[in-house]
């Protein structure tokens, strides 16, 4: 038999056992940040669509109680 098996693990695989334990660890905390981030973006594009939002509503009701333009016509010049 050209392989020897031994009930504990090599110091290699424990390595790479806690490599990938912390790899996805990590993997797990970023995922959250990022959606944390999302949610913190869609929230303030929220608030920045309501007072845009506003501000055009107030711009509206602002032409409306303005008195419409009066149009002028245009004089020609008379050439000879």
């Amino acid at each position: 038999m050209s392989g020897k098996k031994s009930a504990e693990p090599s110091p290699q695989s424990i390595a790479r056992t806690n490599r990938q334990r912390l790899a996805a660890e990590e993997g797990t905390r970023a995922m959250a940040d990022v959606e944390r981030q999302a949610v913190d973006v869609r929230k303030n594009m929220a608030r920045l669509r309501e007072l845009r939002e506003a501000k055009e509503a107030a711009d509206a009701t602002l032409q409306a109680s303005l008195p419409a333009p009066t149009l002028t016509k245009r004089k020609r010049k008379l050439t000879r």
